[in-house]
C-alpha cells in the first residue's frame, strides 16, 4: 500500500512592475504574506503551516519577476528538515523565473537539517539576458544549543541556472550517510572542515564582477568566491553555527542587493 505525502504545499507568484501582484495561487502548508513594497520590489515571505519537512512531503515554489518587475522572497522563519523514515523522501520543488530588465531576490532564511532528515530540493531558475538574480541557501547542522549531531540522513540540492535558454551553472550538493555519517563529512576540508553551518550564494546580474573584490572582503577566510561565468558570482561560506553564518552573510546580501535584509532577517 502506497503511503501518502504526510503534507503537499504549492505557491505561485508573480511580480508585475510597480510592486504589484500579477497571479497568485497558494494550497495546503504553504503561504506568502506580503509586507510593504520598498524601492518598487515586491516583497513576499513564505511560511510553511506545518513546521517543517519530513519523509513524504512534497512542496512546490514558482514565482516570477515579469518584464521590468522586482520581487523579493523571504521566508517568515528557518526552515526544519525533520527525521524521516528510510523509504520515504521529502522533496522541494523551486522554479525561479526572471523576465526583460526584471529582478529577483531569494533570500530564505536558514534550514536546519536534523539528524535522519531525508530530502531532495531542487532549483530551477531561468534569466532573460539582463535579468538580476540573488540567490542564498543558509544550511544549519542541527541546533548546537540542543547539542544536536547530525549522523544519519540524505540532503540532495540541486542547481541549474540559465540565461536566455543557455545553462550558464549547474551544481549538485550532497550529504548521504549511505557513504559514510554525515559529522564525518563535514569534517572533510572540501566540504565544510568541521564547520556547523555552510552557505550557498548566487549573483547573476551585468557586470557583475564589479562586485567580486567587495564580496570576498566581506566575507572574509572563511568563505570563497568566484566568477564561474560571465556576470555570474558563485560563493560559499562555512561557520561554526547559524548566528555566526548570519553575521557573514548579511553584509554579503547588502551589498549585492543594494538595499536592507528582509526584516524577518533581523539578529
Amino acid at each position: 500500500m502506497t503511503r501518502q505525502p504526510r503534507s503537499r504545499g504549492v505557491l505561485r507568484l508573480s511580480a508585475r512592475p510597480g510592486a504589484r501582484i500579477g497571479d497568485l495561487h497558494q494550497s495546503g502548508s504553504l503561504k506568502a504574506l506580503f509586507p510593504a513594497a520598498r524601492h518598487g520590489m515586491l516583497n513576499a515571505v513564505f511560511l510553511n503551516t506545518s513546521g517543517g519537512v519530513t519523509g513524504g512531503d512534497r512542496y512546490s515554489i514558482t514565482a516570477e519577476a515579469r518584464d521590468g518587475a522586482a520581487l523579493s522572497l523571504t521566508s517568515q522563519a528557518a526552515e526544519r528538515l525533520y527525521r524521516a523514515q528510510p523509504d520515504e523522501t521529502g522533496h522541494v520543488e523551486v522554479s525561479l523565473r526572471v523576465g526583460a530588465g526584471g529582478r529577483l531576490d531569494w533570500l530564505p532564511q536558514e534550514t536546519i537539517l536534523f539528524d535522519a532528515a531525508r530530502v531532495c530540493r531542487r532549483f530551477q531558475v531561468d534569466l532573460e539576458p539582463d535579468a538580476r538574480f540573488l540567490a542564498v541557501e543558509p544550511l544549519v547542522f542541527g541546533r548546537v544549543a540542543m547539542g544536536e549531531v547530525v549522523r544519519d540522513g540524505l540532503l540532495k540540492d540541486r542547481w541549474r541556472l540559465r540565461r536566455d535558454g543557455r545553462l550558464i551553472f549547474a551544481d549538485n550538493l550532497t550529504f548521504d550517510s549511505a557513504d559514510l555519517p554525515l559529522d564525518r563529512q563535514r569534517m572533510r576540508p572540501g566540504v565544510a572542515a568541521g564547520a556547523g553551518a555552510m552557505a550557498a550564494l548566487l549573483f547573476a546580474a551585468p557586470g557583475a564582477e564589479a562586485a567580486l573584490a567587495d564580496l570576498r572582503w566581506l566575507l572574509g577566510p572563511t568563505g570563497g568566491a568566484s566568477l564561474v561565468a560571465p556576470d555570474l558570482i558563485f560563493a560559499r561560506i562555512v561557520a561554526p553555527d547559524g548566528f555566526e553564518l548570519r553575521k557573514r552573510l548579511i553584509p554579503a546580501v547588502t551589498r549585492l542587493s543594494g538595499q536592507d535584509i528582509p526584516k524577518t532577517w533581523t539578529l
